[in-house]
C-alpha cells in the first residue's frame, strides 16, 4: 500500500465531517419526521468509518517525522491511541448501520438503529477527542508542522515562526532586551528576507529606541518594489526613524508622498496628522 502520510490531514477532515453528521443524522431519523436522514445517516457512517480507517493508516505513515521531535513522541502516541478508538468505535457503528440493511433482521430494525445512535454518542466523543489530541500535537507541539514535506524551505519557515513568535513573546512580556536580541538573531538568520529585516528595524525602534540604527538598517535594506504593502511599509517605518531621529520635515516629505501615492489608506494621513 502507498504511504498515505502525506494525505493525513486531509483525510481526518471526512472521519469529523463524515462520520460526525452521520451520527447527528441517526438521531434525527429516530424521530420519524425527517425521513430522508435515515439513509444519509448510514452512507456518511460508512463513508466516515472508511476514512477512520485510512486516517489510522496515514497516520501511522506520518508520525515518524513528529515523533522524532524532542518531547512530543507521548503526544503522537496518545493521538495514535485516540485514533484507534475511534476507527473500533466507528467500525462497531457501522457494523449496526449495515445488519439493519438485512431483511432477514428486518423486525429488529429500529432497535438496531436505536443501538447506533446510543454507540454513536460514544463514537462522536471519540471524534472530539482524536481532533482535541490531534490540535495539541499540532499546535501545542508543532507536530508535522514545517517537517511533514522534508523541504527545507518549510523546516526554514518553521524555525522563522518559531524564532518570531519567541522575540514577540519577550515583547509582551516587557523584556525589550530580549525581544530586540531575538529580533537581530531573526534578521541574521535570514538576510535577504526584507520583511524580516524590517521586523529587525521596527525592533530597533521599538524595543531600544535606537532610531539612528534603524535608519542605517534601512538604507541597508532595498527599497522594496513600488507596491502597496512592502512599499508603504518600508516608507512609514522610514518616516517613524525620522521622526524619532528629530527630522520631522524629512518624515512629513515622505508621508505626504505616500499619501498622494494611495490616497484612501487613512492610516498614513493620520501618522501624517500626528507630526504636523
Amino acid at each position: 500500500m502507498p504511504n498515505l502520510g502525506y494525505f493525513h490531514p486531509q483525510i481526518v477532515h471526512f472521519v469529523i465531517a463524515g462520520a460526525g453528521l452521520g451520527i447527528f443524522f441517526r438521531w434525527l431519523s429516530l424521530t420519524g419526521k425527517l425521513t430522508w436522514t435515515n439513509g444519509a445517516a448510514t452512507a456518511l457512517i460508512l463513508l466516515g468509518t472508511v476514512a477512520a480507517w485510512l486516517a489510522v493508516t496515514s497516520g501511522a505513515d506520518a508520525h515518524g517525522a513528529a515523533e522524532r521531535i524532542p518531547g512530543v513522541a507521548r503526544a503522537v502516541q496518545l493521538h495514535e491511541d485516540a485514533g484507534q478508538d475511534t476507527r473500533n468505535v466507528l467500525l462497531l457503528i457501522a457494523a449496526l448501520e449495515l445488519a439493519a440493511l438485512v431483511p432477514a433482521l428486518g423486525k429488529w430494525k429500529k432497535m438496531i438503529l436505536i443501538g447506533s445512535a446510543i454507540v454513536g454518542v460514544g463514537g462522536a466523543y471519540e471524534i472530539y477527542d482524536v481532533g482535541r489530541l490531534g490540535g495539541e500535537l499540532v499546535y501545542a507541539y508543532a507536530g508535522g508542522v514545517g517537517i511533514r514535506s522534508g523541504d527545507s524551505t518549510d523546516v526554514n519557515r518553521l524555525l522563522l515562526a518559531a524564532m518570531y513568535d519567541r522575540a514577540q513573546l519577550d515583547r509582551t512580556q516587557k523584556n525589550a532586551d530580549g525581544a530586540a536580541q531575538a529580533f537581530a538573531e531573526l534578521a541574521a538568520k535570514f538576510p535577504n528576507d526584507a520583511t524580516v529585516q524590517l521586523l529587525q528595524v521596527e525592533s530597533l525602534m521599538q524595543d531600544k529606541q535606537d532610531f539612528t540604527g534603524a535608519l542605517a538598517s534601512l538604507a541597508r535594506i532595498p527599497t522594496p518594489p513600488d507596491s502597496a504593502r512592502m512599499y508603504t511599509r518600508y516608507e512609514m517605518d522610514r518616516a517613524d526613524a525620522l521622526v524619532g531621529a528629530g527630522q520631522k520635515d524629512a518624515a512629513r516629505t515622505i508621508l505626504k508622498a505616500l499619501a498622494a501615492r494611495f490616497p484612501t489608506a487613512k492610516r498614513i494621513q493620520d501618522k501624517l496628522d500626528k507630526i504636523k
